[in-house]
């Protein structure tokens, strides 16, 4: 009867740990890995977000936005070779334009000068001659003797016009915002200096 009673009671102590034991490690491990898969399910997206934002300012600055045309770049002429010329191919660059004639003694005095400025600041500084107030063939022979210029052939006073130009010889200094920031006579240092001070604003 003793011997009865130690198995039974040895059998209910058995019982009672495997159950307390079963318990707890259901709470634990339930316990642990909720947090553990709510931190990572958190650290993942916030990961995914920051990846997300970033490609998105990337893209965005990656793009190019477009140059806004000035209105004093609105018009159109002729080159020398007979090609249509848009001042809106200006926008965004630096550019002197220079209104000059043929028979003008100060404007063929000044074209050395003018195309030092022009090859020196290739790429950087747009030089456009505008040649006026004389046939087209006399402005294009004369045109032709002057190098590294872009030259307009604006027999008509087209351009002249639009710029408000009445007299040779011109200049018109437009930054590359599209702004007159200079515009009358200038000596050839006059000139040289403002072209320098457009460079380095660019």
């Amino acid at each position: 009867m003793r011997l009865l009673v130690s198995l039974l009671a040895s059998l209910a102590l058995l019982l009672t740990a495997c159950g307390s034991g079963d318990g707890t490690e259901d709470t634990t491990a339930s316990d642990t890995s909720s947090p553990s898969a709510a931190a990572t399910e958190t650290g993942d997206e916030s990961t995914s977000d920051s990846k997300s934002d970033t490609q998105g300012k990337k893209d965005k600055g990656g793009d190019e936005a477009p140059v806004a045309v000035a209105p004093i770049l609105d018009f159109t002429a002729t080159t020398l070779d007979g090609s249509t010329f848009e001042g809106a191919s200006l926008a965004g660059t630096p550019t002197v334009l220079w209104f000059w004639a043929p028979w003008c003694p100060t404007c063929r005095a000044q074209i050395p000068n003018v195309t030092a400025l022009a090859d020196e600041y290739d790429g950087e500084v747009a030089v456009v001659g505008v040649g006026g107030l004389d046939s087209a063939g006399a402005i294009e022979d004369l045109a032709a003797d002057i190098p590294h210029v872009t030259h307009l052939v604006d027999d008509a006073g087209e351009v002249w016009r639009h710029f408000e130009v009445t007299e040779q010889s011109t200049f018109t200094i437009i930054d590359a915002d599209g702004e007159v920031v200079s515009e009358g006579y200038l000596t050839d240092s006059e000139l040289d200096s403002a072209v320098e001070r457009l460079a380095d604003a660019a």
